[in-house]
């Protein structure tokens, strides 16, 4: 079983629709938990301080870290192989194009890269400025919040045009990652028949889009709070 994860391009697709599949439960119940801070702020601090630094959050953190670490180092190990499979360097040789190839499923790589990167300044701008300051027992983060003020740091950072605008090219180039890779998923443990296939594109598509859109309206509700503009306020 070991030789058939590891070795075999099947195996190593299975990894990675079990990881993905994962992580995409991780962004449906991180939605959940971000859409609260739209329509009430205290209340998603709340949730802030119940994960807090609490073991249970910090076990999650670790497992979560886990399943990028393995979904990644397993794209990397398919996107080598792919390439060399595809003739290598010799590739870019050939002008014509396939047609029949979508062009996430031809980018995953890359999307995958920006994602990763969006994770990175994602984990600094609210992870470290809130648990990581719990486990270091401060009482205040570098922004002067205390470390379950949620909705404070979501304030602050979307009150800044430029994060704005980063976090909204994040999302996209996820929603086009997701747009593949859920199908695909689907597709590698089992559900593949001709049937199926438009009914997966189909459901990867319209997940893809809550989850984007979801996101994005956390970042852009609160970018219009910092103008004035909260329409939402009883």
């Amino acid at each position: 079983m070991g030789n058939f994860l590891t070795s075999s391009s099947i195996g190593k697709k299975f990894v990675m629709s079990i990881s993905g599949c994962f992580l995409v439960l991780f962004l449906l119940f991180h939605l959940a938990m971000n859409a609260t801070a739209i329509f009430s702020p205290e209340a998603y601090n709340v949730i802030c301080a119940a994960l807090g630094a609490n073991w249970y959050a910090v076990a999650g953190t670790a497992v979560l870290a886990l399943g990028v670490f393995v979904h990644f180092i397993y794209a990397l190990i398919l996107t080598f192989q792919n390439w060399k499979a595809r003739g290598g360097i010799k590739r870019y040789a050939v002008t014509k194009k396939e047609d029949s190839v979508n062009w996430s499923s031809k980018n995953m790589f890359v999307l995958g890269c920006i994602i990763v990167i969006g994770l990175v300044a994602h984990l600094y701008n609210f992870w470290y400025n809130m648990m990581f300051v719990e486990l270091l027992g401060e009482h205040s983060n570098s922004f002067g919040l205390v470390p379950t003020d949620g909705a404070g740091l979501i304030m602050l950072h979307f009150a800044n045009i430029v994060w704005v605008i980063i976090y909204l090219v994040w999302f996209v180039a996820l929603w086009f990652h997701l747009t593949h890779g859920l199908w695909s998923m689907m597709q590698t443990i089992g559900w593949n028949n001709n049937i199926w296939l438009r009914r997966l594109k189909c459901i990867a598509n319209i997940l893809a889009t809550i989850i984007m859109l979801g996101f994005a309206a956390v970042v852009i509700v609160y970018y219009l709070k910092s103008l004035g503009c909260d329409f939402l306020a009883a």
